[in-house]
């Protein structure tokens, strides 16, 4: 049976996989940062080639031949050289071709076989999609943390790092977020300390953002979700979600019918976030209204094993799908 390699490559971390045209997942891998953007291609390449030597020498049993390779990634719409892939899959075997996949469709096909849908990706970044004929057909956000991505964990972090700069110099209402993201950076905090007029826990704190790269602000977002009963982190988590519904209602359209796939942490960890998502979207849907529950998934791993199958004319059903799933599942 003919075999494939599937690659989800990330901003965190890269993901393989060696799949059969039953969809029966064979060997699994995990590397680093597969992002070509962010982290350069020569880095890029190395994350996915460990990755995938990883995921093929598991599947081995004797010689592997691989019919074909398909490699979601963030930046796919940036015009990608495939052939800089390929060469360093056929020394694992490939015989077949190299795809180049946005990670967005991954994502959304991770949850789903429809070829008609919506998805909602809110991790460090967050962009929403329609999905039209197995393809991207409309694109909302995704336009990164200078020009975009409302709602996503970086626009999270970045505000609980607002709240509590604005809560020590009594410009904002005073919040648990301050506490918890002092902690967090190991600053002390003295409300009498000051360094010429300006508590020395905002200065401090002041100079620990600025010497972070912007998007790095993402790792403040988990904060957010942790005081439920503080109300300004309540009014973070709801105008987040605000900013996610009006995402997801720029791509909606009556006339493109089919489920909504949720990812990334914001909106699958809890669930506060999604569900008012949901709740704020039914409009924009037309009159039957929108799904009324969104598929979460982990990552684009079994999206990216779905395109491979499917860039080689293999039909993936509901049965296929749910194989793909569940044996990948096992591996990890």
């Amino acid at each position: 049976m003919e075999k494939f390699l599937a690659i989800d490559a990330g901003g965190t971390s890269t993901r393989a996989v060696v799949v059969d045209a039953s969809g029966t997942c064979l060997g699994y891998g995990r590397s680093g940062v597969g992002n070509p953007i962010s982290s350069g291609i020569e880095a890029a390449l190395a994350s996915l080639e460990d990755a995938a030597t990883q995921a093929v020498e598991a599947s081995r049993k004797g010689a592997v031949s691989l019919s074909g390779a398909a490699v979601a990634m963030a930046g796919a719409s940036v015009q990608i050289h495939g052939h800089l892939f390929h060469e360093r899959f056929i020394t694992l075997g490939l015989d077949g071709n190299t795809v180049i996949e946005s990670d967005l469709l991954a994502g959304y096909y991770s949850g789903t076989f429809h070829t008609n849908g919506y998805a909602l990706m809110a991790g460090t970044g967050a962009v929403g999609a329609r999905i039209k004929d197995g393809a991207l057909d409309a694109v909302s956000d995704g336009a990164g943390w200078l020009l975009g991505d409302d709602g996503s964990g970086f626009w999270l972090g970045r505000e609980v790092v607002h709240a509590a700069v604005a809560a020590l110099d009594g410009r904002g209402a005073p919040t648990a977020l301050t506490a918890l993201l002092l902690d967090s950076l190991d600053i002390a905090w003295d409300p009498k300390n000051r360094i010429d007029g300006r508590v020395a826990a905002q200065q401090a704190l002041m100079k620990a953002a600025y010497a972070l790269r912007p998007v790095e602000l993402s790792r403040f977002a988990p904060l957010a979700f942790a005081p439920a009963a503080d109300a300004v982190a309540q009014d973070i988590l709801a105008r987040a979600a605000g900013h996610l519904a009006r995402t997801l209602a720029a791509v909606a359209d009556p006339g493109v019918q089919g489920p909504l796939v949720f990812g990334g942490s914001v909106l699958t960890k809890g669930g506060a976030v999604g569900a008012a998502v949901l709740d704020a979207v039914s409009g924009a849907f037309g009159a039957g209204g929108g799904p009324a529950q969104a598929v979460l998934v982990e990552d684009g791993m079994v999206g990216a094993a779905v395109m491979a199958l499917r860039a080689a004319g293999i039909t993936v059903d509901a049965a296929v799908h749910e194989r793909i799933t569940g044996t990948l599942s096992t591996l990890r």
